[in-house]
């Protein structure tokens, strides 16, 4: 069992990185000032993977869509208790999330911690799947997918990826839909789960009042040792291009909300630390809250508080967006472009790059005081093959040079759709 202790300075906080006899990456970040802990167990598995084969395997297998959120859902059954009674038993806070390219497991807790930790580390390594309850399953999720189809925030975002991409399967909602899902049966599961759940390709990331040695003693009395499962998926080829430049949707809503995005040409299936520290810089000097442009559209009238923008990443696909209401999207989007094409041809000013710069340094400093936001990205880290603290030097190091170099290679218009709900 191989351990080593991964450190920052510039922060003076560190973790310790073991390779768990299991086949498990297992993170801890002791914080004995903290009054309790946060545990986080997941999966390089989202619902992007939807085609995959073992290495001993010639043909590929095709799964519906939504089968890594079903999955997620299912195993929280036992024949015996459920999850959620057990972990009402010791009173921790525990909850799950399937996201396009990871599934996770994670509870939360003041006391009680290492009988906590023994029951996520059993449930999710103990898979329980019948015809009868995968029927019921099938319902209940259906609901939920019906349910996200009547919300326009839902709708404007991924009208968006299905207006950016062909055929990448991010354009799918999560949740598969329900023609989707009624071909999800308990074979299927099984398939996925062995496949996708085994202890390499998974990591446990456990930050609070805890020690390693009190992970260490659940986890060796739990986790069975596990052959790594070789495997390979498939993302189908995508064009260049965006599927279309606009698409919109008429729904129940006081003011239009909309979405602009710029498709990504993906030349490696992850974005860098310092690719994604030097774009949230561009997003912020281009329509940021101290921004020209965004002062002058919320003087304007033509947006609201709602404005925001985000860098959408994952494995196989980027793509920066600006979202939020307004009763003239197309306004605000001419506005982004219009400014965009000033700052390719003028550069940066100084003081707008050393601002934001400054200001999301401070947001990711300010991460470190939540350990739920902590277990996250080193689990995120992770699996994008870095470690907690390369962002924070990303953004020591990165320079004005490098945002400009961002603005005028990742913004396309040939690559963008404008997403609105009317």
């Amino acid at each position: 069992m191989e351990t080593k202790t991964i450190e920052s300075k510039l922060l003076n906080e560190k973790y310790v990185e073991i390779s768990h006899k299991s086949g498990l990456k297992i993170f801890i970040m002791e914080k004995p000032d903290y009054t309790g802990a946060f545990a986080m167990f997941g999966t390089k598995y989202g619902s992007v993977d939807t085609c995959f084969k073992l290495k001993n395997e010639v043909n590929y297998t095709k799964v519906p869509e939504g089968i890594a959120h079903f999955l997620e859902h299912k195993l929280f059954e036992s024949e015996d208790l459920d999850a959620f009674q057990r972990f009402e038993k010791t009173g921790a806070n525990a909850n799950a999330f399937t996201s396009f390219d990871k599934t996770c497991y994670i509870f939360q807790c003041a006391d009680n911690f290492s009988e906590s930790l023994e029951i996520l580390l059993d449930f999710v390594k103990h898979p329980y799947f019948t015809e009868a309850t995968v029927q019921k399953e099938q319902g209940i999720i259906g609901q939920e997918i019906k349910m996200y189809q009547d919300s326009p925030d839902w709708q404007v975002l991924f009208n968006l990826l299905r207006g950016l991409y062909v055929n990448n399967p991010v354009r799918i909602d999560i949740a598969g839909t329900v023609e989707s899902i009624a071909q999800i049966n308990a074979d299927l599961l099984y398939s996925c789960y062995n496949t996708f759940y085994n202890l390499s390709n998974m990591a446990l990331a456990v930050v609070g009042n805890v020690t390693v040695n009190q992970v260490l003693e659940i986890a060796n009395k739990v986790l069975q040792d596990e052959e790594a499962v070789e495997f390979e998926q498939i993302i189908p080829d995508e064009p260049v291009e965006a599927a279309t430049d606009y698409i919109e949707e008429v729904m129940s809503v006081d003011i239009p909300k909309f979405a602009v995005g710029f498709k990504e040409t993906i030349s490696a299936p992850i974005r860098t630390a310092k690719e994604v520290v030097s774009m949230n810089i561009a997003l912020d000097i281009i329509a940021g809250k101290t921004s020209p442009l965004y002062n002058s559209l919320i003087a304007s009238g033509l947006i609201n508080p709602t404005f925001g923008s985000e860098y959408f990443i994952g494995r196989g696909f980027a793509a920066p967006m600006f979202s939020g209401e307004s009763k003239t999207p197309e306004k605000v989007k001419d506005a982004i472009l219009k400014n965009i094409e000033q700052l390719k041809q003028n550069g940066i000013n100084d003081d707008d790059f050393n601002i934001s710069r400054k200001r999301l340094y401070g947001l990711a400093l300010r991460s470190f005081n939540d350990v739920d936001d902590i277990a996250g990205n080193i689990v995120d880290s992770y699996f994008n093959g870095s470690d907690l603290f390369e962002e924070i030097e990303c953004y020591k190091a990165v320079t004005k040079t490098d945002i400009e170099s961002t603005i005028k290679t990742h913004f396309d218009t040939d690559k963008m759709c404008l997403s609105v709900i009317k």
